[in-house]
């Protein structure tokens, strides 16, 4: 039986704000300590739909982006518009436009990666941080990550088929819902095939993502027709290549963090996953979890949850709530 719906509430309020140059969309509830939510691919706000009650509730001004390329924000033009500069700059624009100085940064996905490196290089704006599947990945000095993947899995890796020019784009663009129902199911905790670890996104030559993502018989219980139709039409105008983009900049973005090298967390920091996710099957991460906290002293111990799959917030929205409310009232207590 599917769970009761749970759509965004009307007090959910929309609207677009000018930060770092761009126009962003942003859903927001609340007031209080402003805790900024950053959705990964393919998402939009709405992936936070179950976060703004309760963490509104809790006394926090929640924001929820859509970040550069993505829904109803801007769609900057140039591949070389979607680097991790210009993404932690709309981060620290949109703070600023807030009408704050610092804020909590909590990340999913690539959401995370933009949250950890706005904590690295911005730790004036950033209160505490926190990272929904993607784990603070340090920078390794030998080959940019686009060219190491294609080196390990001759070129079929999934970032390698994003990096081409308009090919995902328009493989995903051919039918979004048929898009979201087959990457959100074939991602999740409760696709057997992704138990005890999931496969590695290996895309077969001559064929597609979508080749590699389960057609679910049913929807998952945290998943409805309704949270579909939503994500469509979200993307109904923006398209795929925005997202895609922020791929096309890896091994850009790995030269331009080249500074922060070896650099830690200063401020209180959270890692959250689902053993059934994806990302720990990517090489190195078997090394890298255990040892995160070594790397950053200020990380709390990572909350790994049993049978959760790569969509963290959506799939397990009860658990992550608690987890994150705890982190938050410790590293910013709300006010009042």
């Amino acid at each position: 039986m599917k769970l009761p719906r749970s759509a965004p509430r009307a007090t959910v309020r929309h609207r677009t704000v000018e930060a770092n140059g761009i126009r962003l969309h942003i859903a927001e509830e609340g007031e209080g300590p402003l805790v900024l939510l950053l959705h990964g691919f393919p998402e939009c706000w709405y992936s936070w739909r179950h976060q703004f009650g309760p963490f509104a509730a809790a006394g926090y001004r929640v924001v929820a982006p859509d970040q550069r390329g993505y829904g109803r924000s801007e769609r900057p033009g140039a591949v070389e518009e979607y680097t991790v500069l210009d993404l932690v700059g709309d981060v620290v624009g949109l703070v600023h436009a807030l009408g704050e100085s610092r804020a909590v940064v909590v990340g999913h996905d690539w959401g995370a990666p933009v949250a950890w490196h706005t904590a690295l290089m911005r730790p004036d704006v950033v209160r505490a941080v926190a990272g929904l599947s993607v784990p603070p990945n340090p920078r390794s000095g030998g080959t940019p990550p686009l060219r190491a993947m294609r080196e390990l899995y001759g070129g079929h890796f999934y970032w390698n088929y994003f990096e081409r020019p308009g090919v995902a784009d328009a493989e995903f663009a051919a039918d979004p819902r048929t898009t979201f129902r087959r990457f959100l199911y074939g991602a999740c905790g409760d696709n057997p095939a992704n138990d005890p670890v999931p496969a590695q996104p290996l895309v077969p030559p001559g064929g597609g993502f979508l080749d590699i993502v389960a057609e679910p018989g049913e929807l998952p219980d945290w998943l409805t027709d309704e949270d579909l139709d939503a994500f469509t039409a979200e993307y109904a105008e923006s398209g795929f290549t925005g997202g895609l983009n922020w791929y096309r900049n890896l091994d850009r973005n790995w030269r331009l963090t080249a500074p922060w090298t070896g650099a830690a967390l200063q401020m209180p920091a959270l890692f959250v996953t689902g053993d059934r996710d994806l990302v720990h099957g990517f090489p190195g991460m078997s090394e890298l979890i255990p040892v995160l906290r070594q790397l950053h002293p200020t990380l709390r111990e990572p909350v790994v949850l049993p049978g959760c799959g790569h969509w963290t917030q959506q799939e397990r929205p009860a658990e992550v709530n608690a987890a994150l409310l705890d982190f938050l009232r410790e590293a910013a207590p709300p006010t009042g």
